[in-house]
């Protein structure tokens, strides 16, 4: 068992979990995440890994529930267990001094954002941050990241917070402002990395993406995180979970994360309705953490 030793909520329905896991704490990586099992009966559920603390052996996850698995985790509190907690899993983020490093986070993407824009910080990169959401209301981790930033660009595309628009306007502006790029690092929903990546392309500016597919297994064998990378097929779980956001193959991505859209609503309804009674309302969306981001519902992603 892996006790909870915190757990907030830092944004509408976006929870912040502290979890002893000491010999994960100690091994992980920037870019590389677990899985998680709330019990004997539940789903696996990837999650990046936030951030860690080897001195008191415990690591962090952040994800926002939006499924019935997710839900669940939700519901725990600090003192809870949980069943299992795998990792650290995939492969960690290459890192190396380049120059000018452009990050962007959108949504709940801005949760595994966080510790690769930190560690090409402290590699001697400068740091340029985007954060985006839909709405205020999503904004996280805006002063984490403002930390580590020599400069940085908070949006919403309502307008309810900060520059009104989307992360890929930001990074227009900063193009045609003639900032030398030499990396740009975009976590997020697909059509947000999709995006990113087509900004990035004409310029030739290196942009690498971290994919969030259904996943089951974690460890190559199912094949279920599949992806079409440069014409080749890739496991997101053991290739990745990064990949050159200008060869994913992102209209294939979308369709096989949409594989289980109704399974997914019928599962919620049911864990709303339990009993015959309401749990409460579920959060929009399904699937991708991050408007965004990374955690996923009843079938998985890294989160």
């Amino acid at each position: 068992m892996f006790p909870i030793v915190e757990c907030r909520e830092i944004a509408k329905n976006v929870i912040l979990q502290r979890i002893e896991a000491p010999r994960i704490a100690r091994k992980r990586k920037a870019g590389q995440f677990l899985i998680v099992r709330r019990g004997e009966l539940s789903e696996r559920i990837p999650l990046t890994i936030v951030g860690s603390d080897p001195a008191d052996g415990t690591v962090t996850i952040i994800f926002q529930a939006v499924g019935k698995s997710t839900a669940e985790l939700e519901s725990l509190k600090a003192g809870d267990s949980l069943l299992d907690v795998v990792g650290p899993l995939g492969l960690a983020t290459h890192v190396e001094n380049l120059g000018t490093i452009v990050g962007i986070g959108g949504g709940i993407g801005t949760a595994p954002l966080l510790p690769i824009a930190t560690a090409f910080q402290q590699a001697g990169n400068r740091l340029v941050s985007i954060v985006g959401a839909r709405t205020k209301d999503l904004i996280i981790l805006e002063e984490e990241m403002r930390a580590i930033s020599d400069q940085i660009t908070v949006t919403t595309d309502d307008g309810s917070y900060a520059k009104k628009g989307f992360v890929t306007t930001a990074l227009q502006e900063l193009i045609d402002a003639g900032t030398k790029i030499d990396l740009c690092v975009a976590i997020g929903p697909v059509p947000m990395m999709r995006a990113v990546a087509e900004v990035t392309r004409p310029h030739k500016i290196k942009t690498v993406v971290s994919l969030n597919p259904i996943m089951v297994d974690a460890t190559g064998m199912c094949g279920a995180c599949r992806v079409t990378v440069g014409g080749k097929t890739k496991f997101v779980c053991v290739d990745g979970p990064e990949f050159d956001g200008h060869e994913v193959d992102f209209k294939e991505l979308v369709m096989r994360n949409r594989a289980y859209l109704r399974e997914e609503k019928e599962a919620m309804d049911r864990y709303l309705h339990k009993d015959g009674k309401c749990m409460g309302s579920a959060a929009p969306g399904a699937g991708t953490p991050g408007g965004a981001g990374k955690a996923v519902v009843t079938t998985g992603g890294v989160s």
